[in-house]
């Protein structure tokens, strides 16, 4: 079996990160890279969804802060509005009142 680190395919960056430039379609030279390849990307995959749960993690507090800010807004538009509700349940008294 070839090593990963002898493949044409293996590249090394100048502060020793790799990365494999292999196309499961076309250049896979032995099964093992494709179980390899596999690996990597659902490592890739595994990072990513941690790093989105990170940057969530940052947002929730400002979620609950806007919530609770949006919260009292709409409770306060409904104690504004509420003069409306009672107006408009003593309008039907007053109209049966006039119709006698």
């Amino acid at each position: 079996m070839i090593q990963c680190s002898e493949c044409e395919h293996f590249i090394r960056g100048e502060n020793g990160q790799f990365r494999f430039a292999c196309d499961p379609f076309s250049t896979i030279k032995e099964p093992e890279c494709l179980a390899k390849w596999q690996l990597i990307k659902t490592d890739q995959m595994v990072q990513a969804y941690q790093a989105t749960l990170a940057f969530y993690r940052r947002l929730a507090p400002l979620q609950e802060k806007m919530f609770r800010h949006m919260e009292r807004e709409i409770d306060e538009a409904d104690e504004a509005d509420r003069w409306k509700q009672d107006w408009e349940d003593e309008d039907p008294d007053a109209d049966d009142d006039t119709s006698k």
